[in-house]
């Protein structure tokens, strides 16, 4: 079974809709580690994916919608990467969605992109095209790369800009795994069209 990460260049990059594609794609089992704010992420995967995707538990689920480290406090959590472990429920595939983009902190001195090492999954970076973009997904290639972290690929999503794209593609090496175009109505059956736009 393949444990891939999803994280994002920025807190709007779109994770979660990609994590709904590649879920409805693969149908992989979803899990949120760290959910921060409602409704929560793993509500509106089961509204978009398939009756029959394992959408399993949350790691901890926290009120506030901002930075974990912050909401654990507000909370007074002692919140630890180590005490958050992968659901024994798993069955298939499963999509791990980050919170906000890779140095979101979960406390002062753990990261949410450490899960990724911490559950052995594959990151998958999805990139959002607007002005700042190539600085802000460079450097969160280069950090990954730099912290030898294991990179299956990018997704683009939003208005397209091949300038922007293959820049970045020629650059970092990476494989492009697809684009997810502007969605007007999301719906579950765009969800599903919208596989096809992924090679994963």
């Amino acid at each position: 079974m393949n444990r891939y990460f999803v994280t994002g260049i920025d807190t709007d990059a779109g994770k979660t809709i990609a994590s709904a594609i590649l879920t409805e794609k693969l149908k992989a089992d979803y899990w949120k580690p760290i959910q921060a704010g409602f409704p929560t992420d793993s509500d509106t995967i089961r509204s978009l994916v398939s009756k029959d995707i394992n959408v399993l538990p949350e790691g901890i689920i926290l009120k506030a919608p901002m930075s974990p480290h912050a909401a654990a406090e507000l909370e007074k959590i002692n919140l630890q990467a180590r005490d958050i472990t992968i659901p024994k429920s798993q069955k298939h595939n499963i999509i791990i969605e980050g919170a906000g983009g890779l140095m979101v902190p979960i406390n002062s001195k753990e990261f949410v992109i450490e899960f990724a090492k911490q559950f052995d999954a594959e990151v998958i970076l999805i990139s959002r095209n607007y002005l700042g973009s190539i600085n802000h997904t460079m450097l969160s290639i280069e950090y990954l790369k730099s912290n030898n972290y294991n990179i299956k690929g990018i997704i683009f999503n939003d208005t397209p800009n091949e300038a922007t794209e293959s820049f970045i593609l020629n650059y970092s090496g990476l494989k492009c795994l697809g684009h997810i175009p502007k969605i007007e109505n999301i719906t579950p059956q765009a969800i599903h069209e919208l596989g096809k736009n992924i090679n994963i």
